[in-house]
């Protein structure tokens, strides 16, 4: 297994050059730009930065990397937030943002197959010439093979799923350099192991995925957004679980606190009163998008509820989920000069308002600045704690109070994390989480990367060289 950091030979860059027609880069700046994804981790650049044009180069970089026992880290567009592109043992960045095709739409099967690289809104306005579009949001511009490999998911994941249920097939190397293909172009599938939600989550530590085929669906006929405020989270979060107990077709359903509102008001020059809020959306027919609106409008009266509104114009339906998007940005925009730790965890919906609130109680016992949202309808919460990067004793304190953070949510049959993956920030919580299921994830990693070259450092703590 990798152990300490690797530095490239000339020798080896010249290798890597030369499979790569060129497309080899040691420039600081390039080794900056990928020594770091929006997480507060600290930048680690590469030894060197390798652009890879297509499948077959890439087989060729991972069974030369493999033979030279180089470290791999697959690189997108680094908006992962728990440090998953960082890479932390040196060896090679390996940028697949070259990889940006979209190789067939086929709007009767609902399917769409891209190339690793391509950007999620750049896939929707192909789409949308078809009626169509690819339904998971995390909120960044994210590549779509970075979006597999991390599982993400996002607000629609409560109408749509998440990248687990939306990937069907997938082209993807091994660290030997072995090209496979998993999965069927089929809405079901029961052949065999199912190695595509195998890798899909698997944050670049099994294989680097370079094609997928992807679940789309029409775009619908009506679209409509509506806010609510409320005097306390737990009101709201409580709100939220009833509408989703009830079978409200809510295409999404967003908690934010009130100083993620207030945050918002400044960054996107908007007028939210700033209490706890939900933030809806609706699809369907103009008939069924009406009916699904008035049925929230009066469960969340139920749980004082105030100032609903909603919109079925386009234009505010897009500004409020721009600003929901910007709320990282908003953030760390209203404290200059900091970043902000942003981790999540999803509990059972029954658990959900207990652990919001204990969440809340535990960092507001501390000194840190913080912020509550989530996307509460499928359990899923997250926490922005604002830190200062010149003060690394601060981070290891925050990092500390996550730690405390996610075994209370484990201890009541919550996850860790829903959907920004293990990466480097998570890995004691997911050795008490999973428990002895951990040495079978292990024995697979062992199984698929041998020496350990692919993203070393992330889900698993490192370990020592083995003959």
């Amino acid at each position: 297994m990798i152990e300490n950091r690797v530095e490239l030979t000339p020798r080896q860059i010249s290798d890597l050059g030369l499979i790569v027609d060129g497309r080899i880069s040691t420039s600081q700046s390039a080794l900056d730009q990928h020594g770091h994804d929006e997480s507060a981790f600290p930048s680690s650049p590469p030894s060197a930065v390798v652009i890879a044009a297509s499948t077959e180069e890439v087989s060729e970089i991972l069974q030369y990397c493999n033979s030279e026992a180089i470290p791999v880290v697959a690189f997108g567009a680094g908006t992962s937030l728990e440090g998953h592109v960082v890479p932390l043992f040196g060896g090679i960045s390996l940028d697949l943002s070259s990889m940006n095709r979209v190789l067939e739409v086929r709007p009767d099967d609902l399917l769409a197959r891209v190339q690793a690289g391509v950007h999620r809104i750049a896939l929707n306005e192909k789409l949308a010439n078809d009626g169509l579009f690819f339904t998971v949001d995390p909120g960044a511009d994210a590549t779509l093979g970075g979006m597999a490999a991390t599982g993400a998911a996002g607000t629609t994941t409560v109408r749509y799923g998440s990248m687990r249920e939306n990937v069907l097939a997938m082209t993807a190397v091994l660290a030997s350099g072995e090209i496979i293909h998993t999965g069927r172009n089929t809405r079901k599938l029961s052949a065999g192991y199912d190695l595509t939600r195998l890798l899909v989550g698997s944050e670049g530590t099994l294989a680097v995925i370079t094609e997928l085929s992807l679940r789309v669906f029409g775009i619908p006929e009506k679209m409509a957004a509506a806010t609510v405020r409320f005097s306390s989270m737990s009101e709201g979060v409580q709100a939220a679980t009833e509408i989703v107990k009830a079978g409200i077709s809510i295409a999404r359903c967003e908690f934010l606190d009130a100083k993620c509102i207030r945050n918002l008001n400044a960054y996107d020059s908007m007028s939210l009163t700033e209490l706890p809020t939900l933030f809806f959306e609706f699809h369907g027919t103009p008939r069924s998008v009406e009916e699904d609106a008035l049925a929230v409008q009066e469960i969340v009266a139920d749980f004082g509820g105030t100032e609903f509104e909603w919109t079925s114009d386009e234009g505010e339906r897009r500004k409020l989920w721009r600003a929901r998007h910007n709320a990282h940005w908003a953030a760390v925009a209203a404290h200059p000069g900091k970043k902000s730790v942003s981790t999540d965890m999803a509990v059972p919906l029954s658990k959900l308002a207990k652990a919001v609130a204990l969440a809340d109680e535990m960092l507001a016992a501390h000194e840190f600045t913080h912020s509550i949202l989530g996307h509460v309808a499928d359990g899923n919460f997250h926490c922005q704690i604002i830190t200062d990067p010149n003060n690394p004793d601060e981070l290891v304190n925050i990092r500390r109070l996550v730690h405390e953070m996610t075994l209370e949510i484990i201890a009541m049959g919550g996850t860790c994390t829903g959907e920004h993956g293990i990466g480097a920030g998570k890995i004691d919580a997911l050795e008490v989480e999973a428990s002895d299921s951990l040495k079978v994830m292990r024995r697979i990693k062992d199984a698929l990367d041998p020496k350990g070259i692919l993203n070393p450092g992330k889900i698993f703590a490192a370990k020592t060289n083995r003959t």
